[in-house]
């Protein structure tokens, strides 16, 4: 008789096998739709992180297109918008739209706040926001860039001889003023304001120069071209000097003339003087000065000499012994549009004009330096007789503005139209004490902030950030206000 016993063995193995089998498959149908799940939870996690972020792009892209509009209405001198489309009439972008409100907060700023919308959902951010500044942007401007804690920009004097600024003036310390001086514009200034009111606390960034690398970024190598073709001449307009011939549009300087030797020998660097030796000196006068031509005389033109900026690394002077007043012209439809660079300091001892002053426009740059520790800076006033009256130019120093005997009768005033910044400060001390009677004369500033850079009407070529001269809106607080 057979026995079942090992009959029984067998089932016994094969009814495991199936129940391990069983497991193996359960288990690996659990892992499956474990991962199915996960899969899906993350495609859910993607799908709403992509949603979130389309929601602020558009959010965002709301902000921007308000500060686009808010900027171009002010340059067409028009109110700022109080918005940008509407809940009910969005304005649409790719897979989505926005609507923006406009709130002026009357201190300046404004609340920009921008809701993105994408089917049901939507986000907002809200943004305040304040008006731009560029380097040209204020009458007067000093960015107290050495971080002197007791720099004070002052302005003063009485009656007849006191100061008058018509535009917006910053300080990067503290602000002054006294007597019968008016302000005719806002006041900022990151100290305190004494004598009138304004913003204090408020801070400005000073362009970026070395970012403008201006020793390559220019038209006119002034020194370059002295170096290369100059020729040393006598000439009408005072002793013998480095010339170049008209066809160079470098022939508007002339390098070291021997009748201003005083001058020369206070300076570590080449000194050129802004004045034209083939424009006749007989028939400047004191009303209209000698023409400095930028598109050459009647039958030798040379090249147009405009719209180039011209970079010198030296000192540049407008300064002759025998004319007070200096007239650019340029016979050419674009008129006069020049940027001066200097590496050094930028000497204004006689006036500065051009032949047509609505279009026309003038800016003298001065840059540190570092191998001269007296660089960078723009002397206002004839060291012996003080015959500067009046500039229209825009000036920027990246170091200082200072004095150079600007209380002399020959100045006892100066008109500036334009703008005058300083990276660091504005100091020109324009009081003197007589030492035999103790009698104070102040010299009256008058600044008239020409406005047309800052407006865009007036294209200067290689000015320094920030702002480039056109008006615009930052952002100085931004944040998200979730889920509407």
């Amino acid at each position: 008789m057979r026995s079942n016993l090992g009959r029984s063995t067998v089932r016994r193995r094969e009814g495991s096998a199936l129940v391990v089998s069983l497991f193996i498959v359960l288990v690996l149908s659990g892992i499956t739709v474990s991962i199915f799940l996960v899969n899906m939870a993350h495609k859910r996690e993607v799908s709403t992180a992509v949603n979130e972020s389309r929601l602020l792009y558009l959010a965002d892209a709301g902000v921007t297109e308000a500060l686009s509009q808010m900027a171009a209405s002010v340059e067409k001198d028009l109110p700022v918008p109080t918005e940008v489309g509407t809940k009910t009439n969005p304005m649409s972008l790719k897979e989505g739209n926005y609507y923006v409100a406009i709130a002026d907060q009357g201190d300046g700023t404004y609340l920009v706040t921008s809701t993105g919308v994408a089917g049901i959902a939507s986000k907002s951010v809200a943004a305040v926001v304040e008006k731009s500044e560029g380097v040209f942007d204020h009458a007067v401007f000093s960015g107290n860039s050495s971080g002197d804690p007791t720099y004070t920009m002052e302005f003063g004097g009485t009656g007849g001889s006191a100061d008058v600024i018509t535009g917006n003036i910053y300080s990067g310390g503290d602000v002054e003023i006294t007597g019968d001086a008016t302000v005719s514009g806002d006041i900022y200034a990151s100290g305190t304001i004494t004598g009138g009111a304004g913003k204090e606390g408020k801070t400005y960034p000073t362009p970026d120069i070395a970012g403008m690398n201006y020793e390559t970024n220019h038209d006119v190598d002034v020194k370059n071209v002295f170096d290369t073709i100059g020729v040393l001449t006598s000439d009408d307009l005072g002793g013998t000097a480095m010339q170049v011939h008209e066809p160079s549009p470098a022939h508007i300087f002339r390098r070291n003339p021997d009748d201003r030797q005083e001058e020369i020998d206070g300076t570590v660097k080449d000194d050129y003087f802004l004045e034209d030796p083939f424009m006749s000196v007989e028939d400047a006068d004191l009303t209209h000065g000698h023409t400095i031509s930028l598109s050459g005389t009647e039958g030798y033109p040379g090249p147009s000499g405009t719209n180039k900026v011209y970079f010198i690394d030296g000192n540049l002077w407008i300064h002759n012994k025998q004319v007070l007043t200096h007239n650019l012209k340029n016979d050419d439809p674009d008129g006069v549009k020049v940027t001066f660079v200097v590496k050094g300091n930028v000497y204004f001892c006689d006036n500065v004009e051009t032949a047509n002053p609505t279009s026309d426009g003038l800016a003298f740059i001065a840059i540190k330096d570092d191998a001269v520790a007296d660089s960078g800076n723009i002397y206002l006033g004839d060291p012996r007789y003080g015959t500067l009256e009046s500039l229209h130019a825009y000036l920027y120093a990246e170091n200082d503005f200072i004095d150079n005997n600007l209380s002399a009768s020959g100045s006892a005033t100066v008109e500036l139209v334009g703008n005058m910044t300083a990276g660091n400060h504005v100091a020109i001390e324009r009081d003197y004490v007589d030492p035999d009677d103790g009698s104070v004369t102040h010299s009256k500033l008058t600044v008239t902030f020409d406005d047309r850079l800052s407006t865009g009407a007036l294209q200067l070529p290689g000015l320094p950030d920030p702002g480039k001269g056109i008006v615009g809106f930052h952002a100085v607080l931004w944040r998200e206000l979730g889920a509407q």
